[in-house]
C-alpha cells in the first residue's frame, strides 16, 4: 500500500486550510491509501527555531517523511510566500529527503494576487530538496473555505472539483511510481 505523508505548514489548526486538508486525506483514504500528517505548529518550537536535527519530533517526522511515496505540502500564504513554520520545517528535512517522491503543493490565499507563490516560493525549495516530480497543485482562495452557522468549513464546488481532478493525478503518479518500484524488485530477482 503507498504512503502519502501530509506536511501542515499552517501555524494555526483551526484554519479553514485544515478542511482543504481533511478533504484531501478522506479522499486518498477512500482509494486504499495509508495517510499521516504533520502539523508542524505541534512540533517543538524550540527544535524548530534551533535546528534539532537529532530532536525526538524532528527524527520521527522525517522518518514519515522518508516512508512516503508521496508528499502534499500545504500552507497559506502570508506575505506572498508560505508560512515560517513551514521554512522551518523543511529547513530540517534532509538534503536529498523528498527525492523520488511525488510532490503535491495546496495552498490558499485571500485572493489570486499570490497565486504564483506555489510556482516561486515553494518549488525552488522542494528542488533543493530532491524533489523532481512536482504536481501543478492547487492554490485557493479563502472565499472558497466558508464557516457556515455551525463552525464547520465548506468548501466551494469549483475547489472540490480542482482537489479531485490534482488528487487524480496524484494517484496515478503514485500508483505508477510503485508499479516501477515492483518492476525493477521483480527484475532483480
Amino acid at each position: 500500500m503507498a504512503k502519502i505523508v501530509v506536511i501542515n505548514g499552517t501555524p494555526s489548526l483551526v484554519s479553514r486550510i485544515n478542511a482543504v486538508i481533511e478533504y484531501a486525506e478522506n479522499a486518498l483514504r477512500e482509494r486504499g491509501y495509508e495517510v499521516e500528517r504533520i502539523n508542524v505548529a505541534e512540533l517543538p518550537a524550540e527544535d524548530l527555531i534551533h535546528t534539532k536535527f537529532e530532536s525526538e519530533a524532528i527524527v520521527k517526522a522525517n522518518g514519515l517523511v522518508a516512508e512516503a511515496d508521496a508528499v502534499i505540502v500545504v500552507s497559506p500564504v502570508y506575505k506572498a510566500s508560505y508560512t515560517g513554520v513551514l521554512k522551518t520545517f523543511l529547513d530540517l528535512v534532509p538534503q536529498k529527503g523528498l527525492a523520488g517522491k511525488i510532490v503535491l503543493p495546496l495552498f490558499m490565499g485571500g485572493s489570486l494576487a499570490h497565486l504564483l507563490a506555489i510556482d516561486y516560493a515553494l518549488k525552488p525549495v522542494l528542488s533543493v530538496l530532491g524533489a523532481r516530480y512536482i504536481l501543478g497543485g492547487v492554490y485557493a482562495v479563502d472565499s472558497q473555505a466558508v464557516r457556515n452557522d455551525q463552525g464547520v468549513v465548506e468548501l466551494a464546488e469549483e475547489l472540490r472539483l480542482r482537489l479531485n481532478s490534482v488528487l487524480e493525478e496524484l494517484a496515478e503518479e503514485t500508483e505508477h511510481k510503485m508499479g516501477r518500484k515492483a518492476g525493477q524488485t521483480g527484475a532483480a530477482k
